[in-house]
Order: structure tokens, then C-alpha cells, then sequence
């Protein structure tokens, strides 16, 4: 955090101006120009856009965490799986940093919280794991194909308008459904609005099989990266 905003004016206040601007361009949007029908809109999306700035970013910068840091892999027995976690949970402190303007909000505009917030830290840890289980995997194909944080970006910005961050879910045609249920972020935001917006609890069975495929491929992205690892230093 300190090597990021160092020499900055505004230091990390800068990882709040840009969900607050997307917050303000996507309410002009939606509520002024194209008006979509979700009650507390401006939480709504805030809530959406955090969430995805969080897995977005921390993704993006996982998978240059081995080639953006040759002098440390160069270095004899240093632990090169600690580089994609480091980078997902300081993207975490971040998040965490932007909940409290959240909860403002969330207040001005008549919201309470209630006991459904004590499962916060279990929908965190939920996501936490699926960003580090990827960031592992295009961390390892970086290496060897160093197209990969191009691609990862472009995916990426198709997968955003295919994630419900700023439009409801209810939305989406039935038939289109079935897809959309196999995006792990569907579900992770589902449940951030649930728990801060709406003051209830997760869908349960959606959350625990997010949970189990992110355990899984979190046991899959590590035997891959441990196995590349051994060749990081040449490569690079």
C-alpha cells in the first residue's frame, strides 16, 4: 500500500474516487437517462462495484505478481506463493477502506443493518479464495505467455457487463439464467446485497457451491503454480 501511493497527494484516497465515480456515472445512467427499476439504486451499485473492483483489480495484478517482481523471484528461497495473496489482500484493505463510505449511505438512506452483517466476513473470505485461485493460475501462464494479462483484461470487461454489478439480476431473460448461474461473481454480489442492502442472509446453497469450487480450484491453481515454480527463474 505504501510503495502504491507513494509520492501521491491524495494517498489512498485514491482507491475510493473511482468507485465513487462509477457510482455517480452509472445513478446518472440508470436512474436519469435509462431508468432502471431497483429500489436504493446508488447502494445498489455501490455495493455491485466495489465487489468487482476488489476481483477485478486484484486479478489483474495477481497475474503480474511473478513477472512484475523478477529481483524477489531471483532471490533464493523466497516463498513466491505468498506474491498473488499479497496482491488480493492488499485489494482487500482496500475494499475494506470503502465499506465504511458504504455504510454511510446505507444509513442516509433510511438502511440498518442487522444480524445478517455477521456473515460478512464469510462471503470475504468466500471471494478471497476464488480471486487467489485464479490470480495463481494466470500468474503461472504469465510467465510462459506473456499475453496473458491482455487477454485476462479483455475477458475481463466482456465478464463485467455479464455480471449483475450494475443492473439486477431479476433482469436477465430465464433463459439466459442457466449461464449466468456459472459466474461465481453473480453469486458473491448476490450476496454482499443481501447481507448490507437488504439485511438478510445469502442464498446458502448458491454460496456453498461457490465456496466448494473455489476450494477446488484453489487446490488446482496451486499444484499448478508449485509445479511451474521451479521454472520461474529461468524464464523470467
Amino acid at each position: 500500500m505504501k510503495l502504491r501511493y507513494k509520492g501521491s497527494l491524495l494517498g489512498v484516497i485514491w482507491s475510493l474516487l473511482l468507485p465513487l465515480t462509477q457510482l455517480l456515472v452509472f445513478t446518472f445512467l440508470f436512474r436519469r437517462v435509462i431508468q432502471l427499476d431497483i429500489p436504493n439504486y446508488p447502494i445498489f451499485v455501490f455495493i455491485g462495484v466495489l465487489a468487482w473492483n476488489w476481483f477485478q483489480t486484484s486479478l489483474v495484478a495477481a497475474s503480474g505478481s511473478i513477472t512484475d517482481n523478477r529481483d524477489l523471484i531471483k532471490r533464493p528461497g523466497f516463498p513466491t506463493l505468498l506474491l498473488p495473496v499479497i496482491t488480493v489482500a492488499t485489494n482487500l484493505i482496500q475494499f475494506l477502506l470503502a465499506l465504511p463510505v458504504l455504510l454511510v449511505f446505507l444509513y442516509l438512506s433510511g438502511g440498518q443493518l442487522t444480524l445478517a452483517f455477521l456473515l460478512l466476513p464469510l462471503i470475504l473470505l468466500i471471494q478471497f479464495l476464488f480471486t487467489v485461485s485464479l490470480g495463481y493460475l494466470t500468474a503461472t501462464f504469465q510467465v510462459s505467455f506473456r499475453d496473458t494479462q491482455h487477454l485476462l483484461g479483455v475477458v475481463l470487461l466482456l465478464l463485467f457487463y455479464l455480471t449483475p454489478v450494475f443492473y439486477d439480476a431479476g433482469f436477465v431473460p430465464t433463459r439466459f439464467l442457466p449461464i449466468y448461474r456459472l459466474n461465481p461473481m453473480m453469486h458473491i454480489i448476490g450476496a454482499y446485497r443481501n447481507i448490507l442492502s437488504k439485511g438478510e442472509p445469502p442464498d446458502f446453497a448458491a454460496i456453498g457451491i461457490v465456496f466448494a469450487a473455489s476450494a477446488l480450484l484453489l487446490w488446482i491453481g496451486l499444484a499448478v503454480f508449485r509445479r511451474a515454480s521451479d521454472t520461474f527463474v529461468e524464464e523470467l
